[in-house]
C-alpha cells in the first residue's frame, strides 16, 4: 500500500492558519507538487503556463484562467507541462472557515459533504470560459492580497471572500447537475443517523463522553458506529471530540485568565498533560504558546 506525505497545517506568527494563499511558481516541467494529501479544501487557479493534476489515479488538465478543485483529504500530485513551468494561484482553506460551527447542523452540513466526501462523479475543473465573466478571479486575487498585506481585520476578508467563492461553486454545481454530486442520499441517510451524536457533543463536551453511549443514543453498536462516524466525517469519534474540546479551549485561552490545567479540566480533558499532547498535535505549538501568541498580535 502506497503511502502519502501528509501535508501539515501552515503557520501565520507561528500558529497554525485555517486558510493560506499564494502563488506557486516553478521554471520547468515535471513535477510541481510530489502527491500528498491535507485537510484544506484547495483551489487551484492558472495564471501562466500547463499543468495537469492526478487525483486518485485521474489526470485532470488546467491552463490559464481554469480553476481546479480538490477535496480535502484528497491525494493529489500537480505536474507542470510547459517548459518554462507556469505559476497558479493556491487557496487553501479549512471545511470549517465556510462552516464555523462545525458539524452541528445538519442542513448546513450537507452543503460541505460534497467536498469531504471522495465522489467520482465530482467536477474538478471549471474552465476560464465559465469563469471570465464572474468574480471569482477577483476574489482570490483579493484573498491573495489580503494575505500578503495583512491589514487589520484581513481575516474577516479572506473569511468572507472564500465563503463567496465557495458559494458561487456551490450554486454552480446544483444548477449544472442537480441531481448529480449533491445527491447524495445514503451517506446523507447515514449522517441523520449520526445527528444524535453530532448534537450531545457540543452540549457536553465538558463531561465525560463514550463512544458506546454515542453508539446507543444512534441506536448503533459501537463498532458499526465507529466505522460509520470516520467514513462519513472523515475522522474518528475521538477526534470529533477533540476537535470540540480544543475549539472551546481556544476561546478560553484568549478570553479568561485561567491556567492551563483549569482550561482543560473545564473542556472536558481527563489530564493537563494530554490535553497540551493533543493541542500541540492539532496546533503546532504548546497552548501557553498559542495564548502568548495571540495576545501579543
Amino acid at each position: 500500500m502506497i503511502e502519502y506525505l501528509e501535508q501539515k497545517k501552515e503557520l501565520i506568527n507561528g500558529i497554525p492558519s485555517n486558510y493560506i494563499c499564494d502563488i506557486h511558481t516553478v521554471h520547468s516541467a515535471g513535477i510541481s507538487f510530489p502527491a500528498h494529501f491535507h485537510s484544506y479544501i484547495e483551489l487551484l487557479y492558472g495564471l501562466e503556463g500547463r499543468f495537469n493534476v492526478l487525483l486518485n489515479g485521474k489526470y485532470h488538465y488546467f491552463a490559464k484562467g481554469d480553476l481546479i478543485l480538490i477535496n480535502s483529504k484528497e491525494v493529489h500530485q500537480v505536474n507542470a507541462l510547459d517548459e518554462f513551468g507556469g505559476n497558479y494561484i493556491v487557496l487553501r482553506f479549512e471545511p470549517e472557515v465556510i462552516y464555523n460551527n462545525m458539524f452541528q447542523n445538519y442542513s448546513e452540513l450537507k452543503y460541505t459533504l460534497p467536498f469531504l466526501i471522495e465522489n467520482p462523479k465530482q467536477q474538478k475543473v471549471i474552465t476560464k470560459d465559465l469563469l471570465i465573466n464572474t468574480s471569482i478571479p477577483e476574489l482570490l486575487w483579493d484573498i491573495h492580497k489580503e494575505m500578503e498585506e495583512q491589514n487589520y481585520g484581513y481575516e474577516l476578508a479572506v473569511r468572507n471572500h472564500i465563503g463567496r467563492i465557495f458559494l458561487w461553486i456551490l450554486r454552480y454545481f446544483h444548477t449544472n447537475n442537480p441531481n448529480g454530486i449533491f445527491q447524495f442520499s445514503e451517506d446523507e441517510l447515514y449522517l441523520r443517523r449520526l445527528q444524535p451524536a453530532l448534537d450531545y457533543v457540543p452540549d457536553n463536551y465538558m463531561n465525560e463522553i463514550k463512544t458506546p453511549d454515542m453508539a446507543s443514543l444512534c441506536n448503533m453498536s459501537s463498532s458499526y458506529f465507529s466505522r460509520l462516524f470516520n467514513r462519513i466525517m472523515n475522522m474518528t469519534f475521538n477526534d470529533y471530540v477533540n476537535h470540540i474540546r480544543l475549539k472551546e479551549a481556544e476561546k478560553l485561552l484568549v478570553s479568561t485568565d485561567l491556567n492551563i490545567t483549569e482550561i482543560s479540566n473545564q473542556v472536558g480533558f481527563n489530564t493537563t498533560s494530554y490535553f497540551i499532547k493533543i493541542f500541540k498535535e492539532n496546533k503546532g505549538t504548546s497552548p501557553k504558546q498559542y495564548q502568548k501568541e495571540y495576545l501579543n498580535d
